[in-house]
Formats: C-alpha cells, sequence, structure tokens
C-alpha cells in the first residue's frame, strides 16, 4: 500500500468501519489495515488514506467523529 498513510487506529473493529465509511462519504478513499495478531488477538485496526488526503482526512475525524 504504497502511498498511503495511516490516520486512525483503534483496537475496535466497528470504530474503524465507522470511520472508513465516514471517510468513503466524504470522498476520500479509505481501508481498513487489520494489524491484530492473529492467535493472540492483540494489536490495533488501522484506517488509511492517500498520502494526499491525510490532512484533510485527519481533520475530518478530529472535528466530526466522537466516540464516547
Amino acid at each position: 500500500m504504497s502511498g498511503w498513510q495511516s490516520v486512525f487506529k483503534t483496537e475496535l473493529d466497528f470504530r474503524a468501519e465507522i470511520v472508513k465509511d465516514f471517510l468513503i462519504n466524504k470522498d476520500i478513499s479509505a481501508v481498513i489495515v487489520d494489524k491484530k495478531d492473529s492467535s493472540y488477538r492483540l494489536g490495533l485496526y488501522e484506517v488509511h488514506v492517500p498520502a494526499e488526503d491525510v490532512l484533510r482526512a485527519i481533520n475530518l475525524i478530529n472535528n466530526d467523529i466522537k466516540f464516547e
């Protein structure tokens, strides 16, 4: 995935899905990269976007998505 960068990390798969879908609805390509160990389920889910969309994606996530 050369040229793509992580903009969001979480231990919960559904949160990664919410962020990915939100970014796609804002016309930003996004994918989830599963970095969890298959045996112990340690690690994170990461949402990646193309490098040219990183700043816009981070701003949208920080301003529009709240997990409480």
